[in-house]
């Protein structure tokens, strides 16, 4: 058995028990979180997003199980967590996971984790989902978060050198860069269609990011579809500076120093 198909059995085995709190092998693949799950009965290698504003089966998976249609319903699990009748989109996920090394199976998204307390430690990686009041106090510095349509934001700060503004930034574990941001906010002059795309290398430097009174510098940052809600978006090359704790019911993120 090979470390992937490894990593697949030991999550697969922790869906056995109904008790939620259950860690998790889990990887960073171009930057993005992934861990195996099952949703709707679609079973493989998930991109977890807490940036997401739905999850999604993608559309090579739900025609391999015989599925038509443009939605899926089903359980969905992951990290011990059971959660009953979800609704997920089908969707062409190509040009969102063409660049990873094995096939991905969906995304699952804000929608899924909102109401857990997710635990994210990155070196190595391991995940978390736990209810309410099960995990020890965190320690360490922690964000408001706050919900913006579908998707959390917590404050944070950007800068060009000259300039400084505070912004809303989206927390997501499954974004493909440092931090993207609204074209309202910021331009890539001369390479704005190539840094709208994921895993392209058509991104402006941004001379300064600041999120729970750490700084940033010098960071390769692209834009955010215009039809974002948000200022942006910050991704696990910042995020991963600490375990990270997103406990939604309380709304906090918890930016935990080891």
């Amino acid at each position: 058995m090979n470390a992937r198909a490894a990593l697949l059995a030991c999550g697969l085995a922790a869906f056995s028990g109904e008790a939620m709190g259950a860690e998790i092998a889990c990887w960073l693949d171009r930057g993005v979180l992934v861990a195996p799950a099952t949703a709707a009965g679609v079973s493989g290698d998930f991109i977890i997003d807490t940036g997401a504003d739905h999850s999604a089966i993608h559309n090579t998976r739900a025609q391999a199980a015989g599925v038509e249609g443009d939605s899926l319903a089903g359980e969905v699990r992951l990290a011990g967590a059971q959660v009953p009748g979800r609704n997920l989109a089908v969707e062409d996920l190509d040009a969102r996971t063409w660049a990873f090394p094995t096939p991905i199976a969906g995304v699952i998204g804000a929608d899924v984790l909102r109401g857990f307390v997710v635990e994210l430690d990155t070196s190595p990686c391991r995940l978390t989902l736990a209810s309410v009041d099960t995990l020890p106090r965190a320690q360490g510095a922690s964000l408001p978060m706050v919900w913006r349509g579908a998707v959390p934001v917590v404050d944070g700060a950007i800068s060009d050198g000259p300039r400084a503004r505070t912004v809303a930034l989206i927390p997501a574990t499954g974004l493909d860069a440092p931090a993207r941001l609204s074209p309202a906010i910021a331009s890539a002059p001369g390479a704005d269609d190539k840094s709208l795309t994921p895993y392209e290398a058509g991104r402006a430097e941004l001379r300064a990011l600041s999120l729970g009174g750490a700084l940033f510098e010098h960071l390769s940052v692209g834009l955010n579809d215009e039809a974002a809600t948000s200022d942006g978006a910050v991704g696990l090359e910042v995020l991963g500076r600490w375990r990270l704790r997103f406990d939604f019911p309380a709304g906090r993120l918890h930016l935990i120093s080891e």
